[in-house]
């Protein structure tokens, strides 16, 4: 048996070891906390393509990752036109902690009448989120969004086109 304060000293060398070997990184803000910068980037709003829908419609869905799915009897086309989440940039001091609110669901109005519901969806990275690089170095969030598309009576064909609201808040 060992002696008690051996015994101790293996127990205190082992935690220091897991500890110094650790690859979890800490971050924390500064107090008060620094005021944060928000970048909107209009060449990659949240775009939904190209699509067709038969006679009972259904979604469109674009990921926080860029990709795209449909549901219903929408088709997805390609045609050139691009599709992809909207992108923000956040310019904050590491450690800075972001959350986002999505605003209310939004009606898209057609060029040739006819109207879509947009609702937003998730964030990536998912929020809330901890800023992990110094300005002015930003991260990147991507958010994405469904489409709620009628039939093509209801939804001609042409271009539709709205606002949406994102509130960033610095928690």
């Amino acid at each position: 048996m060992m002696p008690p304060t051996l015994h101790r000293f293996i127990i205190t060398a082992c935690f220091l070891v897991v500890y110094v070997l650790s690859p979890n990184k800490s971050y924390a803000q500064t107090f008060p906390p620094a005021p944060f910068t928000i970048y909107a980037n209009p060449a990659q709003g949240l775009f939904f393509g190209a699509f067709f829908t038969g006679n009972l419609g259904g979604t469109v869905i674009i990921y926080p990752d860029g990709t795209r799915s449909v549901t219903g009897d929408v088709i997805q086309a390609s045609l050139g036109h691009p599709f992809s989440a909207a992108i923000f940039e956040v310019e904050a001091q590491v450690g800075t902690r972001v959350g986002i609110i999505n605003g209310p669901n939004i009606t898209l109005t057609g060029s040739n009448g006819g109207t879509m519901t947009l609702t937003l969806g998730s964030s990536s990275p998912a929020s809330p989120f901890v800023c992990t690089v110094a300005p002015p170095s930003r991260t990147q969030v991507s958010i994405g969004g469904t489409l709620t598309v009628g039939n093509i009576f209801a939804n001609p064909v042409g271009s539709y086109s709205g606002i949406f609201s994102v509130t960033f808040v610095q928690e």
